[in-house]
């Protein structure tokens, strides 16, 4: 960090309800949104506390108030449900720290938001499964986030990215791209576009659902993937799922898809050797055992039945993400390096051929842990 930075983050950090003397401060993870440090405050002969403090990317979430509603009323919420369940609500839901004044987010003098979370000590996050038992402990976390939101009223929560699973509208976006050609990429993706457009009576599956009042719509993540979940270091347990700022209306479904298009990958998502990437059905199966056991039946049987659309739909949708950046010079999603968006795009198509050649074993699987 630069001087400059730190006197920043310290005059911003002065506005908050902290206690004890400013120790040190680091920048923390390595999110591609937000700006995150981990700051350590002395309390005398008390030890030290930690606590987060971030500035909230204002391109990505243009909304940061309504967004800040959305987090506060949802750990409220969770942090009585986990008292009442006999838990501990500082280490399985995010606690805010309000500013000063009382709110729960800061305006800097360059209109910057700025937020502040209780740091869980003793647990960590993951940027890759590492055995099955940590995908089923983050399954097991996610489905509980679904049990105990299940009678949180949906519709009172804002939407922070308008249409984010709307796999329909990302179709109508994506053929805009291809007819526009910004980049003058087209001609040398027409393999990865005819992919796409082979499957397009699908993309409206979901969408058809929900206007038809098949699926129910309830508070949903959005971005379930392994590094948003907090594992205890001696327990090895799932215990916090973090970044809630996708958090808004949606559809469990998707919730388990994006999970299993992230986690039950053999391979990384910009891997360029395409013969190492698969759904691998051991951690299909861990993830689904653990997502159904967490959510305790708060699930409709069809629901539970649809996991598996789910999860192709989630790799479906977020490969023609990656595509469409590509075809629009890369303006949405960060990259370390030349066709990076490309890469993305062709793990996740190839991840959606291996579902549709393993659908009957995936759909056995999740039938096997239904439990009505």
């Amino acid at each position: 960090m630069t001087q400059e930075e730190k006197d920043k983050v310290e005059r911003v950090a002065s506005n908050f309800q902290f206690e004890g003397k400013l120790m040190n401060m680091v920048p923390w993870g390595n999110g591609h949104i937000n700006d995150t440090y981990l700051l350590t405050y002395g309390i005398g002969k008390m030890g030290y506390i930690r606590v987060i403090l971030q500035r909230m990317n204002k391109n990505v979430f243009p909304k940061p108030v309504e967004l800040m509603e959305n987090i506060v009323n949802i750990t409220t919420f969770l942090h009585k449900k986990i008292e009442e369940n006999g838990g501990d609500p500082y280490r399985e839901t995010l606690n805010v720290i309000p500013t000063k004044n009382g709110m729960p987010y800061f305006i800097d003098s360059e209109d910057e938001y700025w937020r502040s979370f209780v740091f869980i000590t003793d647990a960590s996050s993951y940027d890759m499964v590492k055995n099955p038992e940590d995908f089923y402990q983050s399954a097991l976390a996610f489905g509980k986030f679904q049990c105990l939101l299940a009678d949180f009223p949906a519709s009172e929560l804002h939407e922070t990215i308008a249409d984010f699973h709307n796999t329909k509208q990302r179709l109508v976006n994506f053929k805009k791209a291809v007819e526009e050609d910004v980049a003058g990429r087209v001609a040398e993706v027409g393999e990865e576009i005819q992919f796409v457009l082979e499957r397009e009576n699908e993309a409206g599956f979901f969408t058809d659902l929900i206007e038809k009042n098949e699926l129910p719509i309830r508070v949903t993540h959005n971005d379930t993937k392994l590094n948003n979940i907090m594992i205890d270091n001696y327990s090895g347990k799932g215990i916090c799922v973090i970044d809630l700022d996708t958090t808004m209306p949606g559809l469990a479904v998707h919730d388990f898809g994006d999970s299993i298009r992230f986690g039950a990958s053999t391979a990384k998502e910009d891997e360029t050797d395409l013969s190492k990437v698969s759904c691998s059905m051991e951690l299909f199966e861990a993830y689904t055992r653990g997502f159904i056991d967490g959510c305790g039946g708060k699930l409709t049987r069809r629901e539970l039945e649809l996991l598996p659309m789910g999860a192709k739909m989630m790799t479906y949708e977020c490969g023609m993400r990656f595509l469409t950046d590509y075809l629009q010079n890369d303006v949405y999603f960060k990259t370390s390096r030349e066709g990076h968006n490309l890469d993305r795009a062709r793990t996740q198509f190839k991840l959606v051929a291996d579902m549709e050649s393993k659908w009957e074993q995936m759909c056995s699987i999740v039938e096997k842990y239904i439990k009505f």
